[in-house]
């Protein structure tokens, strides 16, 4: 055997009755992220890792999460570079890449509402809101003066 030359691993072949020894994990991770702008219902923007491609990301999606792609494009962020650090050196966060996945013909996606509206109680006012209301009014109950003190503070013993 060659210094040089590097042989690929060798794996037990598959024998049927025998459990798969080779399992395959992605190296990426995308995130998923509300656009800034309005999107087509059929359009997704993902942030990815600057090494992932378009066929990547299309293959990934397709894979892996099973959504029909019929279209990738993607675009370079460049990091923010205004920041100073202590001693007046500019910061530079890192560049990303963002992908705009178009999903195919007669699909759709629309982001999740994460955060829904409260539901209102019998007063018009959400439960909580009644809630929250009643303790502010306890609250400035105990700390208003009492008039029959004639001004005299609370520590004054009287």
């Amino acid at each position: 055997m060659c210094e040089g030359s590097i042989s690929p691993p060798r794996y037990p072949l598959y024998q049927l009755g025998n459990p798969q020894l080779r399992v395959f994990r992605t190296n990426f991770f995308i995130q998923l992220v509300r656009p800034g702008t309005a999107q087509p219902d059929d359009t997704v923007q993902f942030r990815i890792p600057m090494e992932m491609t378009r066929v990547d990301l299309k293959n990934y999606l397709e894979r892996i999460y099973n959504v029909p792609v019929s279209a990738v494009r993607t675009r370079v962020q460049h990091g923010s570079n205004r920041k100073r650090d202590h001693r007046n050196v500019r910061l530079k966060k890192p560049d990303y890449k963002v992908a705009y996945v178009q999903l195919a013909h007669g699909h759709t996606f629309t982001f999740p509402d994460l955060f829904p509206e409260k539901k209102l109680g019998p007063e018009g006012g959400s439960a909580e809101d009644n809630i929250r209301d009643q303790l502010l009014e306890a609250q400035q109950r105990k700390e208003s003066r009492d008039p029959r003190r004639g001004g005299v503070p609370e520590w004054f013993g009287l």
